[in-house]
């Protein structure tokens, strides 16, 4: 258990931003699901809409360092193939 002031200040911080980025990860992971539901129907309209929704999370997630840069990119370039596929 931590002693100091700072120490139990940096637990409250540190809980709070766990809560914050679990929150906001999973939010993107229910967008990226979307999409891909959309792709298992063949409902290309459906994933053209909800592509740049997920997109723009994985780019947040990225800049927040809640992802690894090139883990976005990954996700985001297959997303894309696929949807561009079942146009």
């Amino acid at each position: 258990m931590a002693h100091s002031r700072t120490a139990k200040k940096n637990i409250r911080k540190s809980e709070r931003r766990r809560l914050a980025n679990r929150g906001r990860m999973s939010a993107l992971r229910t967008q990226v699901k979307k999409v891909r539901e959309a792709l298992a129907e063949k409902d290309g309209a459906q994933a053209e809409a909800e592509l740049p929704r997920a997109q723009k999370l994985i780019d947040k997630a990225a800049k927040a360092g809640r992802m690894h840069p090139n883990k976005a990119a990954r996700l985001k370039s297959r997303m894309a193939r696929r949807v561009s596929s079942v146009k």
